[in-house]
C-alpha cells in the first residue's frame, strides 16, 4: 500500500476508536453515576480521558517508527508499524474504559496529559533552538582551524580567493589568496538595519498610536487589517520594488544635491525593508498601548493633563517594555533579510561609511556560500557557519539587552507608582 494510503487508514481507524471510547466511555460512567456512586468529574471528562488513552499512546508510537524509519533510516515494516499502533490504541481503549470508576479522577488526569504536553512543546522550542546552535557551533569549529578567528572578526577584506580549490584537492594553494575579513559585512548588515528601523519604528509607533487613541472605530477596523497586509507580500516583490522604483528615486535625489550614488545602494533596501517592518511594531505596539488601563488615562485627564500629554507621559511609558519588544523582534526580523538586499544594494563586500555605495550583509554571503557547486570541506563553504555563529550570538547579545532594559524599566516605573 501507499503511504498516503496507510496514513489514510490510520487516521481513518484511530478516529473510529476514538469515537468508540468517547460513547463507551461517556455510557459507562453515567451508568455509575446514575446507580448512586459519588464520582470525582463528569461522565464527558470520563469520556475524553479514554479517547487519550485509545489515541495518545498509538500516536506517540507511530511518531517514533516514522522518526526511526525516515531519520535514522532504520527498517521497520509500514504496515507493521500501522498494525502494532493500532493494536497499542486498542489496549489504551481497554485501559481507558477500565479507569471510569467512582475513585479515579477524570479531570485531574486530562489535566495532567495536557501539562505533559505543553511541556513537550515546551521542550522541543528549547531542544531546537541548541541543536541549530550545537549545528552551527561545530562547522564554524571547522572553519576557524582553517583560519584565524581573531582575523575572521577583525578583517577589514571579504575574499575567499581561490579557496575553491579545495575541491580539487589543492587546498593549500587556495588558501593562501583567502580573506575572510567578516567586517565589511556585519557593517552593511547593521548599516541597512539601522535605516529600516529609522522608517519603520517612528512610521509604526505613530501609526500605533493614531489607531489605538485617536482612529474612530470605522477607520481603525480599516486600517489596521491593511496596514498589516504588508507582512504578507512576499520579500521577492519588495526586492522589485527596491530595485525598479525606489533606488532611482534615490539616485535622482543624491545627484540633485551633488552627491554619487550607485543604484546598488543601502539606503534603497533600507527604507523598503523598514517599510516592511511597519506591521511588526505596529500591530504590536498597537495591542500593548490597547492594554494599558482605560483607569490610567482617566486619572491623568482627571488631573489636568491633555490627551497627548496623557499619551506621552502615561500610555507610552506604561506600554515602552512592549514597544521595545516589538523594536527587537522588527531588528531581528531585518537582521534575517536576503532577498530585499540582493536585489537592490548588491552582494560586493564594501566597508564604508557611505550609504550611496553598495555593499551586502551577512545573510547574503551565507546563502552565497552554501549554493553553487563548492565543496562542503572548503573555507568558503564553512565560513558561513562561522558567520551564522557570530550573527547568532549578536541578536543573542541584542535580546539580552532588551530583557534587561525591559526589566529595570519596570522596576523603575513600578517604583515611581508606588
Amino acid at each position: 500500500m501507499q503511504t498516503d494510503q496507510l496514513l489514510s487508514l490510520f487516521g481513518g481507524v484511530l478516529l473510529l476508536l476514538g469515537l468508540i471510547a468517547f460513547f463507551l466511555g461517556r455510557a459507562k460512567a453515567a451508568r455509575v453515576r446514575a446507580g448512586g456512586s459519588t464520582m470525582h468529574a463528569q461522565p464527558d471528562q470520563y469520556a475524553w480521558f479514554a479517547v487519550l488513552a485509545t489515541a495518545g499512546p498509538a500516536i506517540v508510537v507511530s511518531a517514533v517508527g516514522a522518526f526511526l524509519l525516515l531519520l535514522l533510516e532504520v527498517e521497520i515494516p509500514q504496515l507493521g508499524l500501522l498494525a502494532g499502533s493500532l493494536a497499542v490504541a486498542a489496549i489504551g481503549l481497554g485501559v481507558g474504559m477500565r479507569q471510569v470508576r467512582p475513585d479515579f479522577h477524570a479531570r485531574k488526569a486530562i489535566e495532567r496529559v495536557i501539562r505533559g504536553a505543553l511541556l513537550t512543546a515546551a521542550l522541543i522550542s528549547i531542544l531546537t533552538t541548541f541543536g541549530i546552535l550545537i549545528s552551527i557551533v561545530f562547522e564554524a569549529l571547522r572553519f576557524f582551524q582553517m583560519h584565524s578567528f581573531w582575523e575572521f572578526i577583525t578583517g577589514t577584506v571579504w575574499n575567499p580567493g581561490a579557496s575553491f580549490l579545495a575541491a580539487a584537492g589543492r587546498a593549500e594553494e587556495g588558501a593562501s589568496a583567502a580573506q575572510f575579513g567578516s567586517l565589511p559585512l556585519f557593517a552593511g548588515t547593521f548599516m541597512i538595519t539601522a535605516i529600516a528601523m529609522l522608517v519603520a519604528i517612528p512610521v509604526g509607533l505613530l501609526a500605533a498610536i493614531y489607531m489605538a487613541e485617536f482612529a474612530p472605530r470605522g477607520v481603525r477596523t480599516l486600517a489596521k487589517p491593511t496596514l498589516e497586509v504588508l507582512a504578507g507580500i512576499p520579500t521577492v516583490v519588495y526586492g522589485f520594488f527596491a530595485a525598479i522604483t525606489v533606488a532611482p528615486i534615490i539616485v535622482s535625489i543624491a545627484n540633485a544635491f551633488g552627491l554619487d550614488a550607485a543604484f546598488n545602494n543601502a539606503v534603497a533596501p533600507g527604507i523598503v525593508m523598514g517599510i516592511m517592518i511597519i506591521p511588526f511594531i505596529s500591530s504590536l505596539s498597537d495591542d500593548v498601548i490597547n492594554s494599558v488601563p482605560d483607569s490610567m488615562r482617566q486619572g491623568a485627564l482627571a488631573l489636568g493633563m491633555t490627551k497627548g500629554e496623557t499619551i506621552r507621559d502615561v500610555v507610552i511609558p506604561a506600554a515602552l517594555p512592549g514597544i521595545i519588544s516589538a523594536s527587537l523582534l522588527a531588528v531581528s526580523r531585518a537582521l534575517g533579510e536576503t532577498m530585499i538586499v540582493v536585489m537592490a544594494a548588491g552582494m560586493r563586500p564594501n566597508l564604508t561609511a557611505n550609504p550611496f555605495e553598495d555593499m551586502t550583509t551577512v545573510t547574503v554571503r551565507i546563502v552565497a556560500a552554501l549554493t553553487g557547486d563548492l565543496e562542503f570541506e572548503s573555507a568558503e563553504t564553512l565560513s558561513a557557519f562561522a558567520l551564522g555563529l557570530v550573527l547568532f550570538a549578536v541578536t543573542l547579545s541584542l535580546n539580552l539587552v532588551s530583557v534587561l532594559m525591559i526589566r529595570r524599566f519596570r522596576e523603575k516605573y513600578r517604583v515611581n507608582n508606588l
